[in-house]
């Protein structure tokens, strides 16, 4: 790293903080991605899988899950805190197996929210891949598919719990025999995506009371949306939680856990952030003092952080194929990728995110343009700007022969599920590195494969 420490400075890399502790730079100026022993050069992957190209990491998401634990434990353990931790992993937040089965070896558990993600649950439960300590909840819209599916799992012995969303829900779990859950409906607000100002999921905690002692009630869950700026509001949030679970807990004695959610931010554009181990340390002092307070036992934690989890653990590769110049703005040249950010990371079009982009080779470039990047789609939003500034990145020119390849960091959580085929394009293929060994998961896609999903 004293070589290059001031591009491993500049890219951003080697720092945790960032979650970019494990990539770095070779001796030839490319990105290289490091598991213990093993070292992944992205440009070689690049010239044997081509591009577009979506590289997984499952060793990053065992590292941050066990991390998570652990922060978790430690906090507890300090402040002599009663409760447990358990963690419950959100499988819309990507439902690949190479990054679900990688989670329960270490001791996951998961959420579902849907009848086709329980399914696959079942169909994992059914080839024996997980043991019986394995904790699901079950959240989303219950239909009357997905109500059956979680009595058949509930009777075949898995620990299954449903959570009453709303109150058509509460009446079709009234003679559910097993535990059950009820999602609280938040009514402040915080900085985060998608929390908006009138949510159809939950109860208001007046209804939650009006409903007298619940059958087996369990868990008090709320959510307050996804990539939740504010460290504050995150902990405001949990006190205000907190003190609903107290006032229903001494109308349902069998309530021993709050479900904090998801919302856990991650920093995508790499700027300061606030740490995991601060905010941890004040979900369990702030739910230990409002528990003290009102005289309670203090409940186990259940966090559903999927985001946070699992963003890191992949990036994508494109190419650039070509230049065009900009006449008036920050960036003085378009430079047009090999794939499509409406397709593949649709993020940056449905909510403007921005990413932490790098480039693959050449990433010891002295001179860098200042240039917006276009997607190869027909549609002039297929396009990031970083929010209408700049981004630096070496000038093809000096590619030296090559193509220049660029890699966006962070793009694990949810790019996948909610990818698309706008102007038909495929999607990238997908290669998954873990122990040294290179595994395809998904070849990219042909035209008369991309046409068969259409009818043709």
């Amino acid at each position: 790293m004293t070589k290059y420490k001031k591009f491993y400075n500049f890219w951003k890399l080697g720092e945790e903080q960032f979650n970019t502790e494990f990539f770095g730079i070779s001796n030839d100026g490319e990105l290289v991605v490091r598991e213990g022993n093993y070292q992944y050069n992205i440009f070689d992957l690049v010239k044997k899988f081509g591009a577009p190209l979506e590289i997984a990491f499952p060793f990053i998401v065992e590292k941050r899950y066990l991390d998570l634990v652990q922060i978790f434990n430690f906090y507890i353990k300090k402040h002599n805190y009663k409760g447990r931790f358990f963690y419950h992993y959100p499988m819309k937040v990507n439902q690949n197996k190479e990054f679900v089965l990688p989670l329960i070896s270490e001791g996951a558990n998961l959420e579902t929210a849907s009848y086709n993600e329980l399914w696959l649950v079942r169909k994992l439960w059914e080839q024996d891949q997980f043991n019986s300590r394995i904790r699901v909840i079950c959240n989303g819209p219950k239909t009357d598919k997905y109500l059956g599916l979680i009595q058949e799992l509930k009777e075949k012995g898995l620990f299954i719990i449903p959570i009453i969303e709303d109150a058509t829900e509460y009446e079709a779990l009234k003679k559910f025999k097993g535990d059950i859950g009820v999602r609280m409906k938040m009514e402040i607000k915080t900085e985060s995506h998608w929390n908006k100002k009138n949510d159809r999921y939950g109860l208001s905690p007046e209804e939650i009371y009006d409903l007298g002692r619940i059958r087996n009630l369990k868990i008090l869950h709320y959510h307050m949306g996804s990539q939740s700026m504010s460290q504050d509001g995150i902990i405001e949030a949990v006190k205000t939680a907190t003190r609903v679970y107290a006032k229903l807990k001494k109308i349902n004695s069998t309530l021993d856990t709050l479900n904090i959610g998801g919302g856990m931010a991650i920093p995508y554009e790499k700027k300061k952030h606030y740490s995991t181990a601060n905010v941890v340390n004040r979900i369990i002092t702030t739910i230990g003092k409002v528990c003290s307070d009102k005289e309670i036992a203090h409940p186990n934690i259940i966090a559903e952080w999927g985001r946070y989890i699992m963003a890191p653990a992949q990036i994508t590769i494109f190419k650039i194929l070509c230049q065009k110049p900009i006449a008036k703005a920050m960036a003085k040249k378009w430079y047009v990728i090999d794939g499509s950010f409406m397709n593949d990371l649709i993020d940056t079009w449905a909510i403007r995110q921005k990413w932490h982009i790098v480039p693959v080779n050449n990433m010891t470039a002295e001179k860098l343009s200042r240039i917006w990047l276009a997607g190869a789609s027909c549609d002039s939003d297929d396009c990031y700007t970083a929010g209408g500034g700049q981004i630096l990145l070496p000038r093809l020119e000096d590619a030296n022969g090559d193509y220049q390849y660029i890699a966006l960091f962070d793009s694990g959580a949810y790019q996948d599920a909610l990818a698309s085929h706008h102007c038909l394009l495929s999607s990238p293929a997908k290669v998954i590195a873990q122990n040294g060994i290179l595994t395809i998961a998904r070849r990219r896609e042909t035209a008369d494969e991309v046409g068969k999903l259409f009818g043709w």
